[in-house]
């Protein structure tokens, strides 16, 4: 069995966030791939299915970013996984938009769901970064990353999205360095000048109008996730 944990911060309020890029991620993993609906486990939402003849476990966790480690953690215990059995997906300051970098351990760069995961779980599980730039001022980060991305954005994030959809056969298997080719080609490809298009089909909904609909869709109001949602809402939210 295979963990993939995207992170961010649950809610409508938070759905388009760049901070969000890594619910946004796993979103897009299970619609590709046909996973089962979300549903509340482990302090998150999980969605469950196989790629590459391995079963998967997809999970948001819910607690807020700064407690990313609390369900990530719950989920790796329950199945008795080792940190060789998980991949995070998150948000790179320090990557320019659209591009992405994979990594084992090290440091948090400063993320704070990372931070509580290396707490909870130790540190040497794979890591996907998703650049989201930096804003130029260290003042405007925090409003940065709980932004909401522009509608321009599309042009990189859904190809991105995408990419990582449709190639997250080669993460399960461990080929690290053929999906970073994958994702390698989709960056060129938004990069250059899109030619003139003949009149558009309608579009299909953007994983970001998607992940904002989800967020808009109403909480518990009672058992214990709703018990845990109301702890967590008073806490800081980054």
């Amino acid at each position: 069995m295979f963990i993939i944990a995207g992170l961010g911060n649950p809610g409508g309020q938070y759905a388009g966030n760049r901070h969000n890029i890594g619910f946004m991620a796993v979103e897009a993993i299970a619609e590709e791939n046909g996973f089962s609906p979300w549903s509340a486990k482990f302090k998150g939402l999980i969605s469950e299915g196989s790629i590459a003849g391995e079963k998967i476990l997809l999970i948001k966790p819910q607690t807020f970013m700064n407690l990313s480690g609390e369900s990530v953690g719950e989920a790796l215990r329950f199945y008795k996984l080792s940190l060789e059995d998980l991949l995070v997906i998150y948000d790179e300051l320090d990557l320019i938009p659209g591009k992405a970098r994979m990594k084992t351990g090290g440091g948090s760069g400063g993320h704070n769901g990372i931070k509580s995961i290396d707490a909870h779980c130790g540190k040497d599980y794979r890591r996907l970064r998703l650049g989201i730039g930096h804003p130029g001022d260290k003042a405007r980060v925090h409003g940065h990353v709980l932004g909401n991305f522009a509608r321009s954005d599309s042009e990189w994030l859904e190809p991105l999205l995408e990419g990582i959809a449709k190639n997250t056969d080669l993460l399960v298997r461990g080929e690290d360095s053929q999906f970073m080719n994958r994702i390698a080609l989709v960056g060129n490809t938004t990069s250059a000048k899109p030619a003139p298009k003949p009149a558009a089909k309608p579009k299909a909904q953007s994983h970001i109008h998607k992940a904002r609909q989800r967020g808009q869709q109403k909480m518990p109001e009672s058992g214990p996730m709703a018990d845990m949602l109301k702890k967590m809402f008073g806490g800081k939210k980054d």
